[in-house]
Formats: C-alpha cells, structure tokens, sequence
C-alpha cells in the first residue's frame, strides 16, 4: 500500500529548499508547488471566515485564499472557479481548503501525493500539525555561514547579517530541540553538503521515510525548474543546472573577517554538532555580539507574542482544523471510510 501523507519541506531560508523541492517535485507521485503564501496567513486569519460548516463562509475562505496576488495562487497555473467550488464541496475544516489547493496542484500533474514548501514552516510545524495531523516534515540543514552569505545577497532579504545569523540558530535549534517532539516518523533531515554530493545515496534515504519509491529522475531537478520555478524568481537561477558542489563552503569568499568571527562565535556549537569545522576566528567583538543579542532578543520575543496570541485565538475556534483528505486525517477525525476503501500506509 502506498502513502498519501503530506510532505512539507522546510530550513533556513537558502539551505537549498528550492532545489529539494524541485528533486521531490520530479518524482512520479509527489507535487509540491513553488512557495505559497496562504498556508500561514490564512490560519493566523480563521476567526474571519466563522463557521465552516456554513458553505457560504467557506466560499468566502475560498475566496480569500485564490483571488488575493499576496498568496501566490496564481503562480499554481490552476482553475480559479474549479478549486473554489472544490473547496466549497469540500470538508468544513480549515485545513481542508488549503489541503484541496494542494491537491489540486499534484492532480494538475497528474500525481497523487501533495504537500508545500517554505523554509519557515520550521516555526509553524505546531500549525501545520493541526491543520494536516499526518504530515511528514523534510528539514534541510545547510552550513550556516553559507546561508548568512547568501541571504546578503538577495535582493528580497532586508534584514541585517545579525538576522540572518538568528535566522540559523533558530532553525537549528528547532531541529535539536523543536524536532524531537514531533509525532515518530513525521520528521527526517538531511545536509545540503550531503545531498549535493551523493544525491541518489540521501534521496533513496529520504524516499524510504516518505514510503516511496525512489526514482531516478529526482537526482535531475534542473528538469522540473521550468515547471516549478517561477520566472521572476532569478537568484534560483541555478537551479536550472545539474547539482553540484560548487556552492559549498563558498563563505570563505563572500563573507568578511568580522563576519566570520560573528558566525563562529554565535553558531560555533551548532555548526560542530552538524560536522561543519570551525576556522578558529578570534571571538567577535562585544559591541556586535551585543547587536547579535539584541535582534535575537526581538526575534525570540516576536515568536513568543505570537504563540500567545495564537492560543488565545484557539479559544474561539467555531470548527475542528484538521483535514479530511487523506486517508490517515479521516480516521483521525474519526469519520467512517466508506465501505471497502483501502487504507493507505500512515508510516
């Protein structure tokens, strides 16, 4: 039996995300889109839409979610009216609209199993757990100075290299404290150094904990970038070549001695713990390290508000979240499969 569990991929952003995307996005049974934006925004925004079993209200979610530019449905390539009348058919769960714009996306493609990717999904797994209660999350760890010098060089990242810094921290410090509290078999990480260098090897691995075959396509996501990279996104511009190790370690040229010192002064442990070696750069002086401190303060101090508020909202919740899709998500809400429907493999 197969699986029809959802499949989220997340990581600092510019761990190579985009890339694995493109190697799950090749395999025959697996679509997972370019980067939306109405997973998280439409969760935080639920108390609008009211009470889902009222079709009228989930027209106005659907509505919501595929008409505005902001959530990046029209880079899906899909039917408007189609996917909102879905949605309106659909479940009275939350999850469930947002699961059916997925899925739409895998059927355009003509592949059963569907799923997301965006690299700060690593701090909303507790979201998406509720919104998709069977979903497997797929965390890709890149070296964190490369991250930090290639965030400084997107025209999109305006934040500060004590950000970026902050930014790695917090997605490692998920994956060594956030991750093990994940329902067993949900979580699976790999390197970006380990998957560019032996593909096959780490892509076979990773199959195995989705329940998949491996295929070989997936070690080409050059192919799939046309399909699955939108035009306007031109610093993913070599994911349309072969994969390669060229990127690796080429912090040593694109980031300054003080900012060298900043990233092995802050990151130091974590880099060790996932095998990348230090230089042995001299501490980072105090003044910065204090505006390192400060902007993690505001970040940590962000998150903290916001899963506040978060629970205050659960209070009001009008329906269930959970979506009723996938064969797992229906024995979880307890709703009866219809006589003589297989069930798929959960693990």
């Amino acid at each position: 039996m197969t699986s029809d569990r959802p499949i989220f991929i997340l990581g600092c952003p510019r761990s190579g995300t985009t890339m694995l995307q493109l190697m799950l996005h090749a395999h025959p049974r697996v679509a997972i889109p370019p980067e939306t934006r109405f997973m998280v925004s439409t969760y935080q925004r639920r108390l609008q839409f009211g009470d889902l079993n009222d079709a009228a209200h989930r027209r106005e979610l659907g509505e919501w979610v595929v008409d505005r530019r902001q959530t990046r449905f029209h880079e899906l390539d899909l039917d408007r009216d189609e996917v909102l009348e879905q949605i309106v058919d659909g479940p009275p769960t939350l999850g469930s609209a947002l699961g059916i714009v997925l899925r739409a996306y895998a059927a355009r493609h003509g592949k059963p199993r569907w799923g997301d990717k965006r690299p700060s999904y690593f701090q909303y797994t507790d979201v998406l757990l509720r919104l998709f209660p069977d979903a497997q999350f797929v965390h890709l760890i890149r070296d964190g100075r490369d991250c930090v010098a290639s965030l400084k060089e997107m025209p999109w990242y305006n934040g500060s290299v004590y950000s970026a810094v902050s930014a790695w921290a917090e997605a490692i410090d998920f994956a060594r404290h956030g991750a093990p509290k994940l329902p067993e078999g949900s979580y699976h990480e790999l390197r970006y150094e380990d998957l560019t260098a032996e593909p096959e090897a780490h892509l076979r691995r990773l199959c195995e904990f989705l329940g998949e075959d491996f295929d070989p396509a997936m070690c080409d996501p050059g192919a799939m970038a046309d399909i699955a990279v939108p035009a306007r996104k031109t610093w993913h511009a070599r994911t349309f070549g072969e994969v390669t190790t060229v990127r690796t370690g080429s912090w040593r040229d694109r980031l300054d001695p003080g900012e060298v010192s900043l990233c092995e002064s802050v990151l130091g442990d974590r880099l060790e713990t996932y095998g990348y070696e230090l230089t042995g750069a001299p501490k980072v002086e105090t003044s910065r390290m204090v505006s390192y401190e400060r902007t993690a303060a505001k970040r940590k101090l962000a998150r903290v508000k916001r899963v506040a508020f978060d629970r205050l909202i659960r209070l009001r919740e009008p329906n269930p979240m959970g979506a009723r899709l996938t064969s797992a998500q229906i024995v979880m809400a307890g709703v009866p499969l219809p006589r003589n429907e297989p069930v798929a493999v959960s693990g």
